[in-house]
C-alpha cells in the first residue's frame, strides 16, 4: 500500500517536473526570440537614421543641380514676349 502510494507520487512529481521543464524551454526559446526581435529593431533604427541622412544630402545636391541649372530657372515670360 505505501509503495503503491509513493510511486503515485513520484509520478506526480515527474509529471511535473516535465511540465515546469517544458514551461522553462519555452520561456527560454521567447526570452531569444525577443532578444532577436529586439537587435533586429535596432538595427532598422540605424539604417532609417542612414537613409534619412542620405536623403537629406541626396536633396540638398538635387535643389543644388536644379538652382545651378537654366532649365530649372525661373522665366518672365513677359519680357520674354517682347
Amino acid at each position: 500500500m505505501m509503495n503503491a502510494i509513493m510511486d503515485t507520487v513520484d509520478a506526480e512529481n515527474q509529471v511535473e517536473l516535465e511540465e515546469k521543464t517544458q514551461l522553462i524551454n519555452q520561456v527560454l526559446k521567447l526570452k531569444h526570440t525577443l532578444e532577436d526581435l529586439s537587435a533586429r529593431v535596432d538595427a532598422v533604427k540605424e539604417e532609417n537614421l542612414k537613409l534619412k541622412s542620405e536623403n537629406r544630402v541626396l536633396g540638398q545636391y538635387i535643389e543644388n543641380l536644379m538652382s545651378a541649372s537654366s532649365v530649372f530657372q525661373t522665366t518672365d515670360t513677359k519680357s520674354q514676349r517682347k
